[in-house]
């Protein structure tokens, strides 16, 4: 299909099929990697009208949430296509009460009677929901996402949005829900309007928007770089598998700094000319290396970094536009042990960035999809058919909230954000944010591959390295 590179307010409403990193994450829904949740947690109750009139206006102004996904497998070869409606989808908020919110963490795997409040336990049941997006028919559409609410004890509720990683990244989870959370608690139900409406089609793939000659490579050099990501992976150490055989799902970790040591930790930061995502690439690293009869061999690790590729893009497009938009880039580090955080992070930070700055996230895309294609149909190539492709990934900007009064009309108390990988993807994946000054990360992991009490205890190393590195700042 030819659609020529414009604006997306130009493009005629109609379909379009998905670039190859968008179709990449459909292939691996069902494996239960590319579901993105964002979960907000409310001591008022969520009036289904009131939420359903904010719904229709997030709608109007992006197209990509009223789009559904169409798959054809009618050839040997499954294609997708979003097909956009000129106006939004009526759909109703699927709606669970208490006793039945009951009943659905009764089943929520809580090993060993650990204490994990009842929000999480939802946001880990909606990550692990059987996907009903990539049903084995030979043609059908679905919605690109779904709201739920659960009623909890004591007058909390819980609204979760769940929506296909391809038609929303983790910048477009961030703007949904600043939008939806200005739409919800306006006084009279959602009653004014976004910024601007948005009638026609989805922006394109990302692919379509690369600026020209910079994702530029010749044939000898991508069968080359093909090649050596292959075999540099062979040579990755990972974490140990606690149980590589049994089905897996997704599971969360958290890890939050007081409001001092991240003051701490974001000052050293920018006295060093880094961002935190080095520094919370290098804490991982050293976590890594820790237990005991880790620290005397030198191991290498990866680290794939991904980055909001909006401004980069031509035409540039703002977080505004919601979609898959993010590349990235992997990075390898050796570590010998006895590593300081702080010039480890830089190290860490400086690589990438060197990496970034030669247009690597854009040369080896049409690299990394192919190899996390293989992957996909191929576990055999990983280690113990982990389907691990790194340590740790992070993302190169942090997420900066802060409360205000629409938040206090709706009661917000807590909200989480962040997706599965218990397909293809990493040991742990950190969607790091800092709310009101401290930092909260949502570490996510594959279990049983690895255990909570492993994660745990990985997770901790990591809050005392950073902590320690605070002394240094």
């Amino acid at each position: 299909m030819s659609i020529q590179k414009k604006l997306p307010e130009m493009v005629e409403s109609q379909g379009r099929l998905l670039g190859s990193s968008e179709h990449n994450w459909c292939l691996a829904v069902p494996g239960g990697t590319g579901i993105t949740v964002l979960a907000i947690l409310i001591s008022k109750f969520p009036d289904p009208s009131l939420l359903e009139n904010a719904l229709r206006k997030l709608q109007n102004a992006h197209p990509i949430l009223r789009s559904k996904l169409h798959s054809n497998t009618t050839t040997s070869t499954t294609r997708f296509s979003f097909i956009t409606s000129p106006t939004p989808l009526d759909f109703k908020v699927k709606a669970f009460d208490l006793s039945s919110t009951l009943k659905i963490l009764e089943n929520v795997i809580n090993p060993k009677g650990q204490s994990i409040s009842p929000f999480q336990l939802i946001l880990e049941h909606e990550l692990n929901l059987q996907n009903t997006w990539l049903i084995n028919h030979s043609s059908h559409s679905q919605n690109v996402f779904v709201v739920t609410t659960y009623a909890l004890p004591s007058e909390k509720w819980v609204v979760v949005f769940r929506l296909l990683a391809a038609a929303c990244d983790q910048p477009s989870a961030i703007s949904l829900l600043r939008e939806l959370l200005v739409l919800v608690g306006n006084e009279e139900g959602g009653g004014i309007q976004l910024e601007k409406e948005n009638k026609g089609m989805i922006s394109l793939g990302i692919e379509d928007l690369i600026p020209k000659g910079k994702a530029k490579k010749t044939l000898w050099q991508r069968g080359m770089d093909v090649l050596g990501y292959s075999m540099n992976s062979l040579t990755l150490t990972n974490l140990k598998f606690q149980d590589a055989r049994s089905p897996r799902s997704s599971q969360v970790v958290r890890l939050h700094l007081n409001q001092d040591d991240t003051k701490r930790i974001i000052a050293g930061c920018k006295s060093r000319g880094i961002k935190l995502c080095g520094v919370l690439g290098a804490a991982g690293l050293i976590a890594a290396q820790s237990p005991k009869g880790h620290i005397d061999k030198q191991r290498k690790y990866g680290i794939l970094t991904f980055i909001n590729s909006r401004s980069l893009l031509e035409p540039p497009l703002s977080d505004h536009h919601f979609g898959f938009y993010q590349s990235v880039i992997l990075n390898t580090h050796v570590m010998k042990g006895g590593e300081k955080l702080w010039e480890l992070g830089k190290k860490v930070y400086v690589e990438f960035a060197s990496y970034k700055n030669s247009n690597k996230h854009f040369t080896d895309m049409a690299d990394i999809n192919y190899l996390m294609c293989k992957v996909i149909e191929n576990p055999g190539l990983t280690p113990s058919s982990s389907l691990r492709t790194s340590l740790l990934t992070v993302f190169e900007d942090t997420v900066v909230e802060y409360s205000n009064e629409k938040h206090k009309q709706i009661g917000l108390e807590d909200y989480m954000g962040c997706a599965s990988i218990h397909g293809i993807g990493p040991s742990i994946a950190i969607f790091d944010t800092i709310r009101d000054g401290k930092l909260d990360c949502v570490c996510v992991y594959p279990s049983p591959l690895h255990s909570r009490d492993q994660i745990q205890e990985f997770v901790e190393e990591m809050k005392n390295v950073l902590v320690d590195g605070c002394n240094y700042a």
